[in-house]
Parts: C-alpha cells; structure tokens; sequence
C-alpha cells in the first residue's frame, strides 16, 4: 500500500490550492470548487501532492495511473534494499578443536550470504572461573575468520555470556 495517501477531488477541503495541469505547468492559485471544475472538464482527478505547502499543492492527474506508478516505485527501491540478518552462533568454554572449526565453517556461510554474526560462549556454574581463557576462544575465532570477516563488535562480557559481532569484509 502507499506511504502516503492523497486527498481526491471532493475530500480536498482547503480554500485555496495551487494548481499544476497534467502537462505540469502551473495554473495559478484558485479556489479548490474551481480546481475540481477544471479537473471534472478534462475528466481527471484533482489529487493534494503537498498539503504541507502554503497554499497545499493540487495536481490535475488520473488518480488511477498515479497510485500506480506511486506503488511501482515503491517497490522497485524494495528490490534495491539488501536485509541485512543477525545470525548467530553459540559456543561453550570447553569446546574442542573439531566442534570450533564446524561452528567456524557455519560463520563462513552465513557471511558469504552476507549476513553478520553474533558470536556467543556462555558459560555455565564453575565455567565462569575460567573467562580469561575463554576469551581466546573468541579470539581464535576470529583469527580463522579474518579472510572473510572483520570484528565489528570486540568481545565484550555480558551477563553470563561473552559476545562479539563479525561482519563481511567488504
């Protein structure tokens, strides 16, 4: 649906409006009666383009054709707009060498579709002893991803969880 939605012929209840023809030529200002009289002459709509202007701004246009083209644009720049997601990927402090590289292999795909990830070790009871030692998990990590993936966010503690953010190299 639009963003906006425009006023047609007879919801427009300024006094006066500024007037601009279908060729796009400005008519003048006059009196909204006399706008949608000529807009009813040439058997087209009287649309408010900029009711924020003084006077607002009418265009003389069919409403059908320019909803349409409204709606085109739309989602032509909705086609441009690349979502990027937040993928991520848990570890714990304990985790062994194959595991790591398995979790590193998944954070390659998800930044090659061009996603960022959430890298996240959480520990658990007596693990917490151990988060300076930990934090070289993280940074292994990293490491092995440097090729593809530059640290967005570094390691930071929070709460009982270590976190980091990579994205795409670009």
């Amino acid at each position: 649906m639009l963003a906006i939605d425009y006023l047609i012929n007879e919801q427009i209840r300024d006094k006066e409006v500024r007037v601009i023809s279908a060729e796009g030529e400005q008519l003048g200002i006059m009196s909204s009666k006399d706008a949608l009289k000529l807009a009813d002459e040439q058997e087209l709509d009287l649309v408010r383009i900029s009711p924020n202007a003084k006077p607002p701004v009418c265009k003389i246009i069919d409403y059908g054709k320019f909803r349409y083209e409204m709606m085109r644009k739309e989602k032509e720049a909705k086609k441009k707009q690349k979502i990027v997601e937040l993928k991520e990927v848990r570890l714990s402090p304990n985790i062994d060498e194959n595991d790591l590289n398995t979790k590193i292999n998944m954070a390659r795909k998800f930044l090659a579709k061009g996603d960022k990830v959430k890298v996240t070790l959480r520990f658990r009871g007596r693990e917490l002893a151990y988060v300076n030692q930990s934090k070289a998990i993280l940074d292994d990590f990293a490491e092995k991803l440097s090729d593809v993936a530059v640290v967005d966010k570094p390691a930071k503690f929070e709460g009982r969880s270590m976190m980091m953010t990579l994205s795409e190299k670009k």
